[in-house]
């Protein structure tokens, strides 16, 4: 591959249901985060450069907890997520603090990202083969035709990502015969019950079952840089229609506006399956199942004691 493909983080989420800045809580005895195993996995797995998009006023935490230790293995970027960075003429609504969502942060990055690039969340453990599937996809993309964008996404079965300690959010996929994207569908309340999960639209009023073998997404996708003039047409779009239904909440997500670009004929969604169990601290009863996953992982050798050693 000419440019290795370049490992986009989605760090600048508040943390508002785990309490505090859950990037930079450790997960070991070494200190590691999950953040650290992402790029760990991603680093062998043939990525090259890494770049964090966090808030500026967490910019010192961030490099002395994680991005300074990796900045010793690969080129790092830092992007700032501003709430001012939106289209020109568009006012912000008085009193909002919360960010624009995840499609705005990814078109964040459009100045420092010019080659092929995977996004992550930065509190999700993956798995190792994840990111060896998306390298793969990335040095040779296939579209579903000619003159679509040729993107794609790791899928995982809902059984493996479910919390016992609350309810999830989850895009749930549907896909052609050819393992191509046709639907995603956010459910935002999904929860584990005693012998499978079930979800509800209506906060609690009534529930419906959904199958735990449902592929879902969780936010793990491969994209070529011309996404971005993509996202500032989803940007426009969100400020000029969204944005009054709820204008302290409203965000614009990029499952939605990939699932838009599918339908428009703009862009295929390769769907790449994961059989790892994916973990990550949504609340913070999550974190002792976490610790035991890592201390696991560390006894198969599937990670070194000390990852930037």
């Amino acid at each position: 591959m000419s440019m290795k493909p370049t490992l986009v983080i989605l760090a600048a989420g508040m943390g508002s249901r785990y309490g505090g800045l859950k990037q930079i809580d450790p997960i070991d005895e070494a200190g590691h985060k999950i953040i650290d195993f992402s790029i760990y996995d991603a680093l062998r797995a043939g990525f090259g450069k890494v770049v964090f998009i966090i808030k500026k006023e967490n910019e010192a935490d961030f490099r002395s907890c994680i991005g300074d230790a990796v900045s010793k293995k690969t080129d790092v970027e830092y992007v700032f997520q501003e709430m001012e960075n939106i289209p020109a003429g568009v006012e912000i609504p008085e009193g909002r603090v919360k960010p624009w969502g995840t499609a705005h942060a990814i078109l964040c990055c459009k100045d420092v990202v010019k080659e092929p690039f995977a996004v992550i969340n930065s509190d999700d453990y993956y798995g190792v083969s994840a990111y060896k599937t998306l390298v793969d996809f990335l040095a040779a993309p296939q579209a579903k035709q000619e003159g679509m964008l040729p993107f794609c996404m790791v899928g995982y079965q809902l059984k493996n990502t479910l919390t016992e300690h609350g309810s999830v959010a989850r895009g749930c996929c549907r896909m052609s015969e050819d393992g191509y994207l046709t639907q995603i569908e956010e459910l935002t309340k999904i929860e584990k019950t005693a012998d499978g999960a079930r979800y509800t639209m209506d906060d609690g009023a009534t529930y419906q079952e959904i199958s735990v073998d449902t592929l879902v997404s969780m936010n793990m996708w491969g994209f070529q840089p011309q996404i971005f003039p993509e996202l500032e047409t989803s940007m426009q779009r969100f400020f000029a229609e969204d944005i009054q239904k709820d204008p302290m909440k409203s965000e614009c997500f990029i499952p939605l506006e990939v699932g838009r670009l599918v339908k428009e004929g703009k862009a295929s969604v390769k769907v790449l399956s994961s059989q790892d169990k994916w973990f990550g601290v949504t609340y913070k009863e999550d974190k002792p199942f976490v610790m035991e996953s890592i201390r696991k992982l560390k006894e198969q050798g599937v990670y070194p004691e000390k990852l930037w050693d």
